[in-house]
Order: C-alpha cells, then sequence, then structure tokens
C-alpha cells in the first residue's frame, strides 16, 4: 500500500467512525457534506491538473500506486475527499461541543482587512509566481465572499482553523518531506515565495483555507435550500 494512500485513509478513518455518534449526528448532514465537497473537488482536481502540467508540483512514484488519471495519482484525488471532510468534520464538531465560543463581527472583519493588507501586496508583487499569484487571488475572492454574503461563518471557522491546521500540518508536512526522505509532492520554488513552515510552503496554508471554507460556504447553501 502507497504512503500517500495510507496517509488519506489515516485522515479520513476517525472523523468517518465518529460521523455515527448519536450525539453530533453528523451522518444527517452527510448530503449536504459530501455534494459540497465534490462540487468542490472538481474545482481544485482541475486547478490541480493544470498546475502539474505546467511544472508547479510533481508527485514522486516512489510513494503512490502509480495509478493515475490526467497526470495525478488517485491518491491525489482522493485527497481532496478525505482531507476536507476530516476538516469539516473537526468543524462541526468544535460547533457543536462548544457552541458558545466565537469570534465577535468586529474581529472577523478586522482580520479580514488584515489579511486582505498582506494578501493583495503579495499577489501584485509576486503576480508572475503561479502558485503565489493564483492561490492568493482566490484566497482573497473567497474570502470576501463568505464575509459579505455568508455571515457568521468565519466566527467559528477563523478558530477552527487553527485546530485542522494540527492534523494538516503532520499530513501535509510529510507528503512534502518531513520524516521521509523523499517528498511525496515536490514544489517548484520558482512558482512560490520559497517561505516554508517546516518542509511545507506558506502558500499550502490558504490553499487549505481556501478549500475547506469553499466547502463549508457551499454546505450553507445547500442546507439553507
Amino acid at each position: 500500500m502507497s504512503l500517500y494512500l495510507i496517509l488519506n485513509i489515516a485522515s479520513l478513518l476517525v472523523p468517518f467512525l465518529y460521523s455515527f455518534d448519536n450525539r453530533m449526528r453528523y451522518i444527517k448532514r452527510w448530503k449536504a457534506v459530501f455534494s459540497a465537497i465534490i462540487l468542490t473537488a472538481i474545482f481544485f482536481i482541475i486547478w490541480d491538473i493544470i498546475f502539474t502540467k505546467i511544472g508547479v508540483w510533481s508527485f514522486n512514484p516512489r510513494y503512490h500506486s502509480g495509478i493515475e488519471f490526467f497526470d495525478l495519482p488517485i491518491e491525489e484525488w482522493l485527497f481532496f475527499i478525505c482531507i476536507p471532510y476530516a476538516s469539516i468534520f473537526i468543524h462541526f464538531a468544535f460547533h457543536y461541543f462548544f457552541p458558545n465560543v466565537s469570534l465577535s463581527d468586529r474581529t472577523v472583519r478586522g482580520i479580514y482587512w488584515i489579511l486582505m493588507l498582506v494578501l493583495l501586496p503579495t499577489i501584485a508583487i509576486h503576480y508572475d509566481k503561479w502558485y503565489t499569484a493564483v492561490n492568493y487571488s482566490f484566497l482573497v475572492l473567497v474570502l470576501t465572499y463568505t464575509v459579505f454574503k455568508v455571515p457568521n461563518l468565519l466566527n467559528t471557522f477563523f478558530i477552527t482553523f487553527l485546530i485542522i491546521l494540527i492534523p494538516f500540518s503532520i499530513v501535509n508536512g510529510i507528503l512534502t518531506g518531513s520524516f521521509i526522505d523523499e517528498p511525496v509532492v515536490s514544489y517548484n520554488n520558482a512558482e512560490n515565495l520559497g517561505i516554508r513552515l517546516g518542509t511545507i510552503p506558506i502558500e499550502d496554508i490558504g490553499y487549505a483555507f481556501s478549500m475547506i471554507l469553499m466547502s463549508l460556504v457551499l454546505i450553507k447553501k445547500i442546507e439553507k435550500k
């Protein structure tokens, strides 16, 4: 079994088993959750295929099964199901067990404008770096839409994302070369800022934030309908 597949299964296993817990009843949200994850995955997989073809990143055959579709290992396709599912579970579990813990609207707006002050100049200065420019541009769009069109979501998500970053950093750290001889996913540093948190490109934090937030926004829309 490939290391990448093991990481996917390990990420999904505990959240999946706890989805059947009678208290939280997460299983009742499956229709909205999986619909949102699949819609988000379609977008990010297309992005992934394009970036793989133009050399923004590549996959080490040593650590995946060798089964590929559109030059992406099957494990990479599964990544966009397993990691969002586990992350969304953490978000809703936190909201269930700590329903009164959230940021004020004023704090959310403050964080939003601080992020804009960092992201917009970074995009302008590094417009020629594909991963940095596209990733942060999409993050700006998703953040802005959420702040002004999906009230109260970020009041909790800004908190839960910090928790999500713990398992995410472990999994992504291994994928980018921590604790193993070679990275599972190699990044072309000409297309990013070259700033690493351990072995993780700093852009990956924004990438994860956008992917999970997009799913949560879609869940809200689907459940509202």
